[in-house]
């Protein structure tokens, strides 16, 4: 059976800025394994979504320019860019942010996160051919429990995301990623670093930097040890996804 979709008369096209090329998988696909598989034939740019009513699931092929080590910091980059987009649609007041190192609150409630794939066996000091980041939004609770019932769990639509549902979710993405990733290109990691760290829970007398292999470092005022928090671990399992329903966790 086919998984990408050809015929779609009631499925408009998504508007991507360049250089993304779409590839849309039918409603049971999974664009995150999707991406990773055609990588390396279709390369940097492709942006594989899978139109959902509930989620907005979409993943993204990268080709970096620096060794594995240093690239994963991709990741922050496309949390960025997800956090931002979902901050141009929400509601005032609307509290979008971020829990280290993958997950994607609403009001602290949560809402889906990013993951990031890499080729199996890839050397950590050499350039990897392909990065996949890929995401989910919860944009309508299926559980069929009342609104509000479980706080540490939401959905867009609960929050007040009337324009927002999976396609402006992945346009305004798609967006904001190139804005992340031109600022990398001009300045350096920096910019990135710092609109992400704007995103995670304020603590007072702690400082938080990224290490150059996307490790968090965590320095408390008056304190010269510095604390550690790996990221490599934590990407092979995101804190914010369900292996059992294949989305974010409820």
């Amino acid at each position: 059976m086919a998984l990408e979709t050809r015929d779609r008369p009631l499925m408009p096209e998504l508007t991507l800025p360049p250089p993304f090329t779409l590839v849309r998988l039918r409603e049971l696909g999974d664009a995150f394994a999707h991406a990773a598989s055609i990588a390396p034939e279709r390369g940097a740019g492709t942006l594989v979504y899978v139109g959902r009513f509930d989620l907005a699931e979409f993943a993204v092929v990268l080709e970096p320019d620096e060794p594995l080590r240093l690239a994963r910091r991709a990741l922050y980059a496309g949390m960025t860019a997800l956090a931002d987009a979902l901050t141009a649609h929400a509601q005032p007041e609307t509290a979008v942010g971020i829990d280290w190192p993958d997950s994607i609150l609403i009001n602290r409630g949560l809402v889906g996160g990013g993951r990031l794939a890499w080729p199996k066996g890839a050397a950590e000091d050499a350039m990897p051919p392909w990065l996949v980041f890929g995401a989910m939004i919860r944009t309508v609770s299926m559980s069929g429990n009342e609104p509000g019932l479980n706080p540490l769990v939401t959905a867009l639509e609960e929050e007040g995301f009337t324009d927002a549902m999976s396609d402006q979710v992945v346009e305004s993405f798609a967006r904001h990623f190139m804005v992340a990733i031109d600022a990398w290109q001009e300045h350096g990691f920096g910019p990135v670093a710092r609109s992400y760290l704007e995103r995670l829970p304020a603590e007072r007398g702690l400082r938080r930097d990224i290490d150059e292999n996307g490790d968090l470092l965590l320095r408390r005022v008056g304190k010269t040890q510095i604390g550690r928090e790996q990221l490599l671990p934590r990407l092979a399992e995101p804190a914010w996804f369900d292996a059992t329903s294949k989305g974010p966790r409820a």
